[in-house]
């Protein structure tokens, strides 16, 4: 199965061409980037080493023998790109967000289903172990009935080359808590569903570039829970202090930091081979993007069907852009 690159802008776009060249289940066609400038500069990256560059879009998207192709652009670009690789019959690994646009989001996921094609969006903890862990506890009730989520991710200061590539909307006007808590919203989502409201705290505290939000909360408000999230671009020994809080009647799961996960459980008895009170839950620390594209093979050779629908992929969109103040 070959799978290829469209742009190498993103963050997590050498990370994605990495585990493409190191996997024995897919063969890694090459890389397409637009820009002349992106590609003497992020390209000369190791991990392009040896990597095909195709000469044009056309030479990548009209060969058939390539079935996906992970869309890596700029957040403003990948919408686009994610279109334009549907409309040539092939799946699309697309990377977060899925822009600014939400009316244009629900027309490339409408051409992917009515082409029996998957969108599989970039968000990096659904096969981290420690999620899982938590998703299933949820989604099969071990934990009761959920009332509170808490989550927390942040950064440190950002340097230029980020300011320098980021020129969408969301990337403006929503700052850290689109760029980055989007991951936690993906999990929030899973975990609660679309809610009912939701208000955004959206802040500049003075460190950088005046139109970048650096300090960001958004309050998620469901029937019969409440979720929090904060992200700010300010925090020192960030990856430590990242975290989801899930409290249910009948008990609460902690994880932090996420990575590697550290888990911590508490239930109201023993059951489910564990005790009541607090304890520490053993989980696996995954490398990131490995299992993601293990899954989106999978998906593609019809071995399973997709573990997250089109309509949760919009739903996820829907709830970042409103959590960053955009729509």
């Amino acid at each position: 199965m070959k799978l290829a690159q469209y742009g190498i802008s993103h963050d997590h776009a050498s990370g994605k061409a990495r585990v493409m060249k190191e996997s024995n289940e897919i063969e890694f066609a090459g890389v397409f980037e637009p820009s002349d400038e992106v590609r003497e500069s992020i390209g000369k990256s190791e991990i392009y080493d040896g990597v095909y560059w195709f000469e044009s879009k056309e030479e990548m998207l009209d060969d058939e023998s390539i079935v996906g192709i992970a869309a890596q652009g700029r957040v403003s670009q990948n919408l686009t790109f994610a279109r334009e690789i549907l409309e040539h019959g092939k799946h699309v690994w697309f990377d977060k967000p899925a822009g600014d646009n939400l009316d244009e989001f629900r027309e490339v996921l409408e051409i992917a289903q009515e082409n029996d094609l998957l969108v599989q969006l970039g968000y990096m903890f659904r096969y981290n172990a420690g999620f899982q862990f938590i998703l299933d506890w949820v989604n099969s009730g071990k934990l009761g009935e959920i009332f509170s989520v808490r989550g927390r991710i942040s950064s440190g200061l950002s340097n230029d080359s980020h300011w320098q590539r980021w020129d969408s909307m969301g990337e403006h006007s929503g700052g850290i808590m689109f760029i980055l808590a989007c991951h936690l919203t993906d999990i929030i989502v899973a975990l609660l569903g679309r809610p009912t409201y939701v208000t955004p705290f959206s802040r500049h505290e003075g460190h950088d570039v005046a139109w970048y939000r650096n300090n960001t909360a958004a309050v998620f408000e469901y029937p019969r829970a409440l979720a929090i999230l904060e992200s700010t671009a300010l925090e020192i020994d960030s990856g430590r202090a990242r975290r989801l809080e899930v409290y249910g009647t009948r008990g609460s799961a902690i994880l932090e930091p996420l990575e590697p996960p550290s888990l911590r459980l508490c239930l109201d008895n023993d059951r489910d081979g564990y005790v009541k009170g607090w304890q520490t839950v053993p989980v696996e620390a995954r490398p990131r993007y490995v299992d993601s594209l293990k899954v989106f093979v999978a998906d593609i050779r019809g071995e399973k069907s997709p573990d997250r629908s089109l309509e949760h992929e919009y739903i996820v969109q829907e709830t970042v852009l409103r959590a960053a103040g955009i729509i």
